[in-house]
């Protein structure tokens, strides 16, 4: 199944997300789109990786899968992040969805 979201990509067991961060937020959320990518915000500080890691914890969260099956694949000092996701592909466009573009 090819991936129907601009911000989701690979395959069952191997999915890429690209993810806009928002580190310093009041609430950690999904907040829709940023060009191609999932905008979320996270309350960690970009301090020591912190922001990093919240992102990882919120998205393993959101997602309803362990926190080791998100890791992050590129963008360590970067807003822009690939998020690598040990998840069904269907599972993650389920997610996704509600923040598809507009038609």
């Amino acid at each position: 199944m090819a991936a129907q979201h601009p911000a989701v990509s690979g395959k069952d067991g191997d999915v890429r997300l690209a993810v806009r961060a928002q580190p310093g937020a009041k609430v950690s959320q999904v907040l829709g789109l940023h060009g191609d990518r999932l905008r979320i915000a996270v309350q960690a500080p970009p301090v020591d990786g912190k922001a990093n890691a919240a992102l990882c914890a919120f998205v393993a969260q959101w997602l309803g899968v362990p926190k080791r099956a998100v890791t992050l694949g590129a963008g360590e000092t970067s807003r822009d992040k690939r998020l690598d996701v040990a998840a069904d592909l269907t599972l993650v466009l389920a997610k996704v969805a509600p923040f598809s573009p507009p038609a």
